[in-house]
């Protein structure tokens, strides 16, 4: 897979499959990406794990702080990494031996994270990979919110949002109609 650009159509389906995130490196501090993205992320009806090892036994956003990935309770779908590129083949392989137990189909690696080596395995264990892309942006991207915000796609189109078949942005993600 060109890991240089995903079709809105490969993002789109994961976003619409997967209901549990693990967010790898997740972050008490509310000025952090992973704080927003998992407070972004929850509101969308998405269930989110935050890892990091630093705050085991703690709560952000409401949700139990675990310190590894093989300390969270099944089920996860995705295996979202807040960490740098050099650990992000850790985490993967990581997610690659817990994938039977946790039930793990996406790994997927934050903005700036990019790991050849760690795609190349994840995708030879059966896992979809995303890498140097958030799911939050993504989200807001395909449903249309991002637009509400003032950003400026570049594109005028009636086209109906990829995430919101009955043109509804505001509200979580569902099934294919």
């Amino acid at each position: 897979m060109d890991h240089d650009r995903y079709s809105d159509d490969y993002i789109a389906d994961i976003l619409r499959e997967v209901r549990v995130f693990a967010f790898v490196g997740a972050s008490a501090k509310s000025i952090r990406p992973s704080y927003f993205a998992m407070k972004y992320m929850l509101a969308k009806g998405y269930a989110v794990h935050p890892i990091n090892p630093g705050h085991e036994g703690e709560q952000i956003l409401g949700q139990s702080v675990f310190a590894t990935l093989a300390d969270v309770p099944a089920p996860v779908d995705v295996v979202d990494i807040f960490r740098n590129s050099d650990a992000a083949l850790g985490v993967t392989r990581d997610a690659i031996a817990l994938k039977e137990k946790l039930g793990i189909k996406v790994v997927w690696m934050q903005l700036g994270v990019r790991s050849d080596e760690a795609a190349a395995e994840a995708e030879a264990a059966g896992l979809k990979v995303v890498m140097n892309r958030c799911p939050k942006i993504e989200y807001g991207r395909l449903s249309g919110e991002i637009g509400w915000a003032g950003v400026n796609s570049g594109k005028i189109s009636s086209a109906r949002p990829k995430l919101s078949p009955m043109g509804v942005q505001g509200l979580r993600l569902d099934d294919k109609k």
